[in-house]
């Protein structure tokens, strides 16, 4: 009985463990960066901006959409400050060739974010394209989906489901506010065809 509760014990421990490694990689070492089309649009959290080269070498980023939105007093969902926006966008100029494009953007999107958003994603010469707020967990999986029903044709429930692992109590489950946005949320095609 000791035996097996010392197996159950060290087993909880090493998941624990695991699932603490992964949260720090995602957030610390790989920025929560991932492909959401490849060769076209990425996303992420805040990269340094000592590591940004690096990420734009390697993916061929010609833009960077940054959604951060400072001053907001939110130090869990926007815990950004003006310093490290000019610190990226300084970084970012040094390069060379890269477009950088502040979005400031609120956890759900105004009219003007996604007039601002549609219009630089319109323009081919822009791609690849690097969609990124703080954590990469929230704005900028929203506006990722939002790409994804804008251009890739996607319903909005596989777009929702396709940034984000959709569980109970989540930002992007059904009755909370990114969920319910982006289950309502229409693209440019559909409020044409709906005008017709």
């Amino acid at each position: 009985m000791k035996k097996n509760k010392k197996i159950i014990g060290f087993s909880i421990l090493a998941i624990v463990l695991v699932f603490v490694g992964k949260y720090v990689y995602d957030m610390n070492i790989n920025h929560n960066f991932e492909i959401i089309t490849e060769g076209k649009v990425y996303k992420s959290g805040m990269i340094p901006p000592n590591q940004i080269e690096d990420y734009v070498k390697e993916f061929h980023i010609k833009s960077i959409v940054d959604l951060r939105m400072p001053g907001t007093n939110d130090l869990i969902l926007n815990p950004e400050k003006p310093g490290e926006l000019m610190a990226e966008k300084i970084a970012v100029a040094k390069i060379g060739g890269v477009n950088y494009f502040s979005n400031p953007s609120d956890q759900i999107p105004t009219k003007k974010n996604i007039e601002i958003f549609t219009k630089i994603m319109d323009n081919k010469a822009n791609y690849p394209i690097l969609i990124h707020c703080y954590h990469g967990t929230g704005r900028a999986e929203l506006y990722s989906a939002i790409y994804r029903i804008e251009y890739e044709n996607f319903t909005n429930e596989d777009a929702r489901s396709g940034v984000r692992t959709l569980i109970k109590w989540s930002s992007f489950d059904d009755g909370k506010p990114k969920g319910d946005y982006l289950k309502a949320y229409k693209s440019r095609k559909q409020i044409e065809a709906e005008k017709k």
